[in-house]
Formats: C-alpha cells, sequence, structure tokens
C-alpha cells in the first residue's frame, strides 16, 4: 500500500510531497504493519465474494489488516469500495 501512497501523492500533489513522505519512512515516522499469511487468505475471500466491483488486492488488503487489528477507521481517498464491502467489522472512512 505504500506504493499506492506514494503514487497518489506524486500524481496529486508532486514530487515534493512524494520525497518528503519517503524521506518520513525512512526517519521511522510511521508504523508500518506487515501482511499477514492469514490476511492474503482474507484478501482472497474478499477479491473473491467481491469481484463485480472488482475489488482489488491492495484494498481488500486494507480492510484485511484493519480487521485482523481492530482498527474501526480507515483513511482513503476512494471511498466507493469501501462503502460496499462488508467487512467483519464497521469502518469508519476518513477523512
Amino acid at each position: 500500500m505504500i506504493t499506492e501512497v506514494v503514487y497518489l501523492l506524486d500524481t496529486r500533489l508532486g514530487t515534493q510531497a512524494e520525497l518528503r513522505f519517503l524521506a518520513d519512512l525512512a526517519s521511522g515516522a510511521f508504523d508500518i504493519e506487515t501482511v499477514h499469511p492469514t490476511d492474503w487468505l482474507r484478501n482472497a475471500d474478499l477479491v473473491n465474494q467481491y469481484r463485480n466491483l472488482p475489488l482489488g488486492t491492495v484494498d481488500a488488503s486494507v480492510i484485511a489488516c484493519a480487521e485482523r487489528l481492530g482498527v474501526d477507521e480507515v483513511a482513503t481517498v476512494d471511498r466507493r469500495h469501501f462503502t460496499v464491502v462488508k467487512a467483519n467489522r464497521t469502518l469508519a472512512l476518513l477523512p
């Protein structure tokens, strides 16, 4: 998902924003959550269940990790998939 954030920063805010984000990553400013083996199974389940959207692995990974971590809030600039998918818990979409 980091690559998707970097892409959005570059295309919407420019290279300087991308470079600042990369520097912040390198400095340890963010906690990076690794995708666990069980997340991959949940990703496959979600992608299969919502194949007509289509739901991609990136959005499915966000949902799977949020479920596993007990996170109730998800930041997204693309709300369409998150408003349709029924996660195992209610997710508040930010901003």
